[in-house]
């Protein structure tokens, strides 16, 4: 690969075929050299998830390009980077992108989300990385009105970096390209999800059940990523892999942990 052009890494939760993968591996490809590591069938919601009691394939999908190679891997979002990293890679990518998701990652949802998983997973392995989503869910959503903004996130994490362990959850609004009306850092918005099980039976009277729920938001500031949504905003949100609750330590520090 030519060495003066960037090398990103391109994965998704939806499938190597999906849309907003296709779409970002187009952008990509006017940016750096492009190595694809994505699901060979969708694998949302599976969070952090690895797999370690099955075994792992990887398919070429692609000839050796200058530009591009694809390739299909059986496991989830974060195994396809992990393998990427330590088995196809001959050096660490410049940066790491995930997506476009089909449907929003914003809020409560990044913790859920196999697409940010593969990309927090990129950081931890000291990769710049983004996680890119949009508010459709549709499988034929419409990806064209987001990709100069794609390519200006990205040149910009390129250029400047990002702040040590630091990953990006990118959402765009489902609106068209003059309609969006900027973008806005922001925090995750304190929302939830009031979930539950739709019981049902089989033919054979065998128990069986649908998880079901409302996404509710409570968080009236304007700061948050679903109020920039709501408000015509492409939103970024940075988090992190380090779950420490640092605001709790010296609250616990002061208590008789040793009576």
């Amino acid at each position: 690969m030519k060495s003066e052009r960037p090398l990103i890494l391109i994965t998704n939760d939806d499938g190597v075929s999906a849309p907003g993968i296709r779409t970002l591996i187009e952008v990509m490809a006017t940016i750096g050299n492009v190595v694809v590591v994505a699901p060979d069938k969708p694998q949302s919601a599976m969070g952090h998830a690895i797999t370690i009691n099955d075994t792992l394939y990887l398919n070429k999908i692609s000839k050796d390009s200058d530009a591009i190679m694809e390739y299909s891997c059986s496991g989830t979002p974060v195994d396809c980077v992990k393998i990427a990293v330590h088995e196809i890679l001959k050096r660490k990518p410049d940066l790491c992108v995930s997506g476009i998701n089909h449907g929003s990652n914003s809020s409560i949802n990044v913790i859920y989300s196999g697409t940010m998983s593969a990309a927090v997973e990129a950081g931890i392995e000291g990769i710049q990385a983004i996680g890119f989503s949009l508010l459709d869910y549709d499988w034929n959503a419409d990806f064209e009105p987001v990709k100069s903004y794609i390519k200006t996130i990205t040149l910009e994490v390129l250029k400047n970096k990002l702040p040590e362990g630091v990953i990006l959850n990118v959402n765009f609004p489902k609106l068209k390209e003059n309609e969006i009306k900027g973008i806005k850092i922001c925090r995750q918005a304190n929302a939830l999800w009031s979930e539950k099980f739709d019981k049902r039976k089989t033919p054979q009277g065998k128990d069986y059940y649908w998880l079901t729920g409302e996404f509710i938001n409570q968080d009236k500031g304007e700061d948050t990523d679903e109020w920039a949504l709501k408000n015509g905003f492409i939103s970024i949100v940075p988090v992190q892999f380090d779950l420490t609750a640092h605001h709790a330590i010296q609250n616990l520090t002061n208590r008789n942990w040793n009576q």
